[in-house]
C-alpha cells in the first residue's frame, strides 16, 4: 500500500426512525384544510394505518383497472376501507378500519379528499394547482410523500432537540411503514399480513424497538 494514502471509509446509512402515533397526529396538525391539505392528510394517515410503501400510496386508483399504470384500487365500506395492492410479494388486500375520531381517522380523511377533489375515477392521489384549490389529473409522484414527511416532521417539532439536518436524515417514507409495526399492539401475524412481509422475521425487525424494555428486569430485581 502506498504511504500517505488514507483509506476512506463509507459512512453507514442512517437507520430511519419510525413515526409513532403521537408523531403522525402532530404532523397532520400542521396541515391546512385547503384541498392540498386534505390530500396530504389522507396520505399520511392512510400510509401510517396501512403500513404502506410510498409507491403503493401513489399507485392507487379509485377503481379496478382505471388506468394502465395502476398499482391497486380502493373500496370504502361502512367499517373501513379495503385497498387491493399489487405489491412486491404479489397481490394483497390491506384492511384499514375507521379511527376513534374523525380527526384521526384515515378513512374519513380519504373520503374528505375524494369528495372535495371530485375524484371518482383514475388515480386517487393527484397533483393540485399552485394555490392548492384545484385537483389536477396527473398522478402524484412518490417523491412528494418523502418531501411531505420531512416538511411536516420539521413543522411539528418532532425530535426538536436535534439539528435540522439530523432530523431530516432520520425520517423518510419508510418511517410510515415502520411506525405501524412499532406501534400496533396486536399479534405479529396481523402486522405481517398488513405489511405484506414474506416472513415473520422481517416483521420482528420492525417490532424490536417497541418490545425493548417492555419487561424491565432491573425493576423486577428490586433496583
Amino acid at each position: 500500500m502506498l504511504a500517505g494514502i488514507k483509506r476512506k471509509h463509507a459512512r453507514p446509512p442512517v437507520q430511519k426512525e419510525a413515526i409513532l402515533p403521537e408523531d403522525i397526529l402532530a404532523m397532520v396538525a400542521t396541515l391546512p384544510y385547503d384541498l392540498r391539505g386534505l390530500r396530504d392528510r389522507a396520505i399520511l394517515l392512510l400510509g401510517f394505518a396501512g403500513g404502506l410503501r410510498r409507491s403503493e400510496i401513489v399507485s392507487l386508483d379509485h377503481g379496478k383497472d382505471d388506468t394502465p399504470d395502476s398499482g391497486g384500487w380502493i373500496e370504502i365500506l361502512d367499517d373501513g376501507a379495503v385497498l387491493t395492492l399489487n405489491a412486491k410479494t404479489g397481490w394483497r388486500e390491506v384492511e384499514i378500519g375507521r379511527g376513534s375520531s374523525e380527526r384521526t381517522c384515515p378513512v374519513h380523511a380519504l373520503e374528505q379528499w375524494l369528495h372535495f377533489a371530485r375524484i371518482d375515477f383514475g388515480p386517487v392521489f393527484v397533483r393540485t394547482s399552485r394555490d392548492g384549490k384545484k385537483a389536477l389529473e396527473a398522478r402524484l409522484s412518490d417523491k412528494h410523500i418523502a418531501r411531505l414527511i420531512k416538511s411536516t416532521v420539521l413543522k411539528s417539532g418532532i425530535r426538536a432537540e436535534l439539528p435540522e439536518k439530523d432530523r431530516l436524515a432520520l425520517f423518510s417514507g419508510h418511517s410510515l411503514r415502520a411506525g405501524l409495526a412499532s406501534s400496533a399492539e396486536v399479534d405479529e401475524r396481523h402486522v405481517q399480513k398488513q405489511l405484506g412481509h414474506a416472513s415473520a422475521e422481517m416483521t420482528r425487525r420492525y417490532q424490536r424497538r417497541r418490545d425493548r424494555f417492555r419487561v424491565n428486569l432491573t425493576k423486577a430485581a428490586g433496583l
